[in-house]
């Protein structure tokens, strides 16, 4: 094996939690490479990690070693997808993050245009609920939604969107109306309980944070909508999710003035700003959003 098989194979080792999970990533069985991991640390006369039957975890020589192996790897994939995109051909692995309901929705629909556009080319796309670490977790994109923010990263707009308060007309009927955001003490709020995030907590930009209460909450973005047509309360959603229901007047926009500016993002490591790969698949998700814009958006 080459010294950078080798880097590749331990990066992928150190950015998982256990033997088992780094053996599901490569293929292999979890003794393979603990094997392959004690042939490396023989070569280099050092030990990379320290291994127990439930976790891996780094010595300070096997820290030294995945720093430097990512920046020698970075620089070898630097190096290689440019000329890629200067020939303007997508090849190699594409590892995308996005949240749970747009990565179903947007992303892999648009995940699966590629692929049949560019049958050479890997995909892996990771859902979760809070961003991942892009660098450290070597994504090459990620959507991210928010304000822009201050980052090293490229970030390129998809899609203008909104975080609005919504509840069925049912629910509206029967409690007391809202007139500011301090009303909505007196309303039952269907909160999202997800990592790295207060959940009880809703955001409204230069108004102020609310700290909300309820009787429902759930960490799945879709539950919670379902919850809201059946009119137990009200809800704090993007626009670009809700935007069908409220067209078609099964949901109700209160305290409109409170919406808070949400866009969507494209995000890249700056050292992929020249990624065939990357390039084209954000103009095939465009593509894809632009058909939908009327869909997704309200006035």
């Amino acid at each position: 094996m080459s010294s950078e098989s080798d880097m590749k194979f331990f990066i992928t080792v150190a950015q998982r939690s256990t033997l088992s999970e780094a053996a599901l990533e490569l293929g292999l069985t979890a003794s393979a490479v603990s094997r392959r991991i004690t042939r490396i640390e023989d070569r280099l006369g050092v030990r990379l990690l320290n291994r127990t039957t439930r976790r891996v975890g780094l010595t300070s020589e096997g820290e030294a070693y995945l720093k430097a192996s990512m920046d020698i790897v970075d620089q070898i994939v630097t190096a290689e997808e440019s000329i890629s995109a200067a020939r303007g051909a997508p090849q190699g692995l594409l590892r995308i993050n996005a949240t749970f309901q747009f990565g179903r929705e947007h992303i892999a629909p648009a995940l699966s245009t590629f692929a049949t556009r560019y049958p050479g080319v890997q995909t892996q796309l990771v859902l979760t609920d809070a961003p991942a670490n892009i660098v450290e977790e070597g994504f090459d994109l990620q959507i991210r939604f928010g304000e822009p923010t201050a980052t090293s990263h490229v970030m390129a707009l998809l899609l203008r969107n909104r975080r609005i308060l919504v509840a069925a007309p049912s629910y509206l009927e029967k409690h007391p109306p809202l007139k500011r955001i301090s009303d909505l003490a007196q309303h039952n709020c269907v909160v999202l309980r997800q990592e790295h995030s207060s959940y009880d907590v809703w955001r409204f930009g230069k108004d102020g944070d609310f700290r909300v209460t309820g009787r429902l909450s759930t960490n799945d973005g879709q539950v919670a909508v379902g919850w809201i047509l059946n009119g137990h309360g009200i809800m704090q959603r993007s626009e670009w999710d809700i935007a069908r229901h409220v067209k078609a007047g099964r949901l109700k926009v209160v305290l409109p003035r409170y919406g808070m500016r949400a866009d969507v993002f494209a995000v890249y490591p700056e050292r992929l700003n020249l990624s065939a790969k990357v390039r084209v698949f954000i103009d095939i998700l465009k593509e894809g959003l632009k058909e939908r814009t009327e869909e997704l958006q309200m006035p």
